[in-house]
């Protein structure tokens, strides 16, 4: 058996987890992936549910599949880090998961007890909490979004007989694993200052807050035993959890009882660990200038897979309205985050291909041609560029425009009301308007990234570059089109599928050194650790240029200013529906 070090990353998407074995250097030595389940309401498209013992199962199989195809001892495995979709997980007191679907088992001892980032049920509460007035909204953008976990609380506690109510807990995803994994509740600042309104900087929670919007049973005489403990108890990410693995949990992994665990991260963070320290040239190989902590300033994390997430971090607190934040602490001690984002992105592009008339057809040619879908759409749109003459596939599309919030707007406009549309319509059924759709909604999907970027600029961050992580950082056509609307390189990472999972197992290596130092580390010591082993552990990426011509860029800025028209345009409209409704 080898000396070599070795690090687990443990990732839970929106449909599966995955477990990735990782040397010190970055290098994957293994990598195993499970679905999980997520339950919808056939009556209520709103509802998005799963269930911990699910994904728990998941894991455990990826970990045992990892440490067994790179045929390592348990006792080579140094640490472990998790990250996870901010979704709502609900246990008892003892950990045992508590149903929340709607209906006489809310509240019981049962499976389906997480409620999904992108369940849409709390509406009603989020307008509630927004119209509080609380100064816990100043560090959300000004608009809580109905996909947190407070107004996901707040149904609850609504719905819930009150005596079941108050013996749950309440974590974010990315906390529920690292307390089952070390049967210690302690909190991470990034779950609870993102998600749960907690304020870092005030080292606290706002009692006030509570109050008003009818949660002020989980103020518990200031303890907040629900939501994790009081101000003190969080942890900036990586920093160890507990004892490490409990003897139980290392059974069900087969590691090492004890093996750090590091505090843990939601995933889009995790996608800014994995990618954001990266060294690249132009050929994609790995650059001697080694980039700095204050370099991660200038850099938008954007982790794309059925939503997106933009993350990017500053010295100092900047408030941008429609972007949460700013979250003081949410990764680095010290350091501020900004997350802006979009509900519905590799979500959005599946959902315009497969309810297309021609979709059967496409993948039926694209089966005969042995391609994938992307490539015979690419190609349609390459055939349909030269027949008519055009410079680029943004020409192509030219009299056509989409707004893509199907699912509502996250940022910057932070309004779950707004809904898509497309203008240009005509009668055409066939591949070709298929190719023509689907080039419009990464066109929108890029245009709205722009709006984000914008608007996360002109309140004062310098962001001058965007670095990729998830499933859509493989769609080259999109990546370039991120580059030339926004007139800024976009940096992809080694693996696209990797990044996020990555990131998390770093959190298991600075776990490891930092319990192996016993303390002896100041914050500053400990900030400085965690982004040497991020610029360690993280591969070179590949530079993609703005390249768009003349042209294309008149273009782009036409269909930018459009773009922003429409949103003005939609909200008129719903104001005079409401009007006229009343």
């Amino acid at each position: 058996m080898s000396s070599q070090s070795y690090y687990i990353g443990v990732d839970v998407g929106t449909g599966s987890a995955r477990a990735t074995l990782v040397k010190a250097d970055g290098t994957i030595a293994a990598s195993a992936t499970k679905d999980t389940i997520t339950y919808r309401d056939e009556n209520d498209h709103r509802i998005f549910e799963q269930s911990t013992n699910n994904i728990w199962d998941g894991i455990a199989s990826c970990i045992k599949t990892v440490v067994a195809e790179a045929k390592i001892s348990p006792d080579a495995v140094k640490g472990l880090g998790f990250d996870a979709t901010c979704s709502l997980a609900v246990a008892d007191e003892q950990g045992h998961p508590v149903v929340v679907t709607k209906g006489d088992t809310l509240g019981q001892n049962g499976d389906r007890n997480i409620i999904l980032w992108a369940d849409h049920r709390a509406e009603e509460e989020a307008n509630l909490i927004n119209s509080s007035g609380s100064v816990v909204l100043d560090y959300v953008g000004g608009t809580m979004s109905l996909e947190m976990e407070i107004p996901k609380t707040l149904w609850l506690k609504k719905h819930m007989k009150p005596e079941l109510f108050s013996r749950c807990q309440f974590f974010d995803l990315p906390d529920f694993l690292t307390y089952r994994a070390t049967n210690d509740s302690t909190r991470s600042s990034c779950s609870v200052t993102c998600k749960c309104s907690f304020l870092a900087h005030k080292s606290g929670w706002e009692d006030d807050f509570f109050h008003k919007i009818g949660l002020g049973e989980i103020i518990d005489g200031g303890e907040y035993r629900q939501l994790g403990g009081a101000g003190g108890k969080v942890l900036t990410a990586g920093l160890p959890v507990g004892k490490g693995l409990t003897k139980q949990t290392a059974e069900e992994f087969g590691l090492k009882e004890g093996t750090a665990v590091g505090s843990g991260l939601i995933d889009a963070y995790a996608g800014w660990m994995g990618t954001i320290a990266a060294r690249y040239k132009e050929d994609g190989t790995l650059s001697d200038v080694v980039p700095s902590l204050q370099e991660s300033s200038h850099r938008l994390a954007a982790v794309a897979g059925t939503s997106t997430c933009h993350i990017a971090q500053s010295p100092e607190g900047i408030f941008v309205s429609g972007v949460w934040g700013p979250y003081k602490n949410a990764v680095f001690p010290g350091f501020w985050m900004n997350e802006g984002g979009q509900s519905s992105t590799g979500q959005l592009i599946d959902f315009i291909l497969t309810t297309h008339a021609a979709y059967p057809r496409l993948v039926e040619q694209a089966k005969q041609k042995g391609v994938n879908i992307h490539v015979l759409l690419a190609e349609i749109l390459e055939n349909q560029k030269i027949e008519s003459g055009a410079e680029s596939w943004t020409e192509v599309t030219k009299d056509m425009h989409m707004y893509p919030d199907l699912h509502g707007n996250r940022s910057p406009i932070a309004d779950p009301r707004m809904r898509g549309s497309i203008v240009g319509l005509t009668l055409n059924s066939g591949l070709s308007d298929l190719a023509k759709k689907y080039n419009l909604t990464l066109e929108a999907i890029a245009l709205q990234t722009r709006h984000i970027v914008d608007e996360m600029n002109t309140k004062g961050h310098k962001i001058t570059s965007i670095y990729m992580s998830g499933g859509q950082a493989k769609n080259a056509v999109l990546m370039q089109l991120f580059a030339n609307t926004c007139n800024m390189p976009v940096v992809l990472p080694f693996s696209h599928s990797e990044a996020v999972v990555l990131g998390a197992a770093m959190l298991g290596r600075f776990a490891d050194e930092v319990s192996r130092a016993a303390g002896s580390l100041s914050e500053d010591a400990r900030g400085k650790l965690l982004w040497d082993i991020m610029v360690e552990m993280t591969p070179s990426g590949t530079l993609i240029k703005p390249s768009a011509s003349p042209k294309e860029k008149k273009l782009l800025e036409a269909k930018y200013k459009i773009f922003r028209e429409s949103i003005d345009v939609q909200k008129r409209w719903r104001q005079e529906m409401d009007d006229a409704s009343r």
